[in-house]
């Protein structure tokens, strides 16, 4: 049975309101938690980026949900060692329990160190060696690595959950996809995609779990959710290469001020009040077989859609999962 859970948008809130909106997800009846794990938001108009792990520990403290992020990038803003000891501390905190979610990232939130945007084949194969090193290191053991991206010296964590971290990779290719069955725990997708669960199922990830997010608006006016969501998430309507390549919030803007209108937006995310065109979007995860699925809403009013997840929503999914 598919387990609901609820995705915390970093890029559009404060510290403070996620913990609040993490105890109103638990009160409403959601399973889990996802939460972004980003330097910029992607647009000025979502406006915030609180640091994830400090927002996580509060989380994991404030209810008693599993908590994943969806997704960190443990490759080139961060070593892998500092995501190592900050995803042990997390995990040792958070009373629900922690899972490290990973992935390959973005320019936006990368590049900020000055380092050159590595190709995408080159941010797998650090991304593989940063599960290497994360693993090592989470044996609790003194751990010297001389690798192709990444060295470490004599580095030790001490402070350990009781149980392992566990990795999710987020997949989307051939290649990526292949990796995640081989090294990763569980597979995260931001999109229903049948074949690359079946891909991650047939390559090594049978019997591990899927995860899957979407973005939905509730308002009980339709068009006030359509205006928010073009206002909050054009930037899902964005085909291509440009979320991974794109260095700043103002080129999102200037990109989606040109490129994306509102019915293509209100195309890709649910809109409104009513419930069947939120299960209309919830459904094809349900058939692509993840095992978890992560809903955001989109804008400020997250007690109003908590409300109708559990009045409308929860029903309905408890009937279909």
């Amino acid at each position: 049975m598919t387990r609901i859970g609820y995705f915390l948008s970093s890029e559009e809130h404060t510290p403070r309101a996620l913990v609040r909106q993490a105890q109103g997800a638990e009160a409403a009846g959601f399973d889990a938690l996802w939460i972004s794990d980003h330097f910029h938001p992607w647009l000025e108009s979502q406006g915030q980026s609180p640091f994830v792990w400090t927002v996580a520990g509060a989380v994991g403290q404030a209810t008693a949900l599993p908590i994943t992020t969806a997704v960190t990038c443990p490759t080139t803003r961060m070593h892998p060692a500092v995501i190592a000891h900050a995803t042990a501390t997390t995990a040792a905190l958070a009373r629900g329990g922690f899972t490290l979610g990973v992935g390959t990232g973005e320019a936006l939130n990368e590049h900020i160190l000055g380092l050159p945007w590595p190709p995408a084949a080159q941010r797998i194969a650090m991304l593989e060696e940063a599960i290497e090193v994360m693993r090592r290191l989470w044996t609790g053991k003194l751990v010297t690595h001389r690798g192709e991206y990444y060295d470490l010296d004599t580095a030790r964590i001490y402070t350990l959950p009781e149980e392992r971290p566990r990795v999710y990779m987020s997949a989307f290719g051939p290649k990526a996809t292949t990796l995640a069955a081989s090294v990763a725990d569980g597979l995260i997708q931001v999109a229903p995609s049948p074949d690359t669960i079946e891909m991650f199922r047939a390559r090594g990830g049978a019997g591990k779990p899927v995860q899957g997010g979407l973005k939905v608006c509730w308002h009980q006016d339709e068009a006030e959710a359509r205006r928010m969501v073009h206002h909050r998430w054009p930037t899902e309507a964005l085909p291509g290469e440009a979320l991974q390549l794109l260095p700043l919030p103002r080129h999102f803007g200037q990109l989606t001020g040109e490129l994306v209108s509102e019915d293509m937006v209100a195309a890709k995310v649910p809109c409104g009040p009513d419930p069947d065109v939120h299960m209309a979007a919830i459904r094809p995860y349900l058939e692509a077989g993840v095992d978890e699925l992560f809903i955001s809403q989109v804008g400020d009013d997250q007690e109003g859609f908590f409300e109708f997840f559990t009045t409308e929503l929860l029903p309905r999914l408890r009937a279909e999962r």
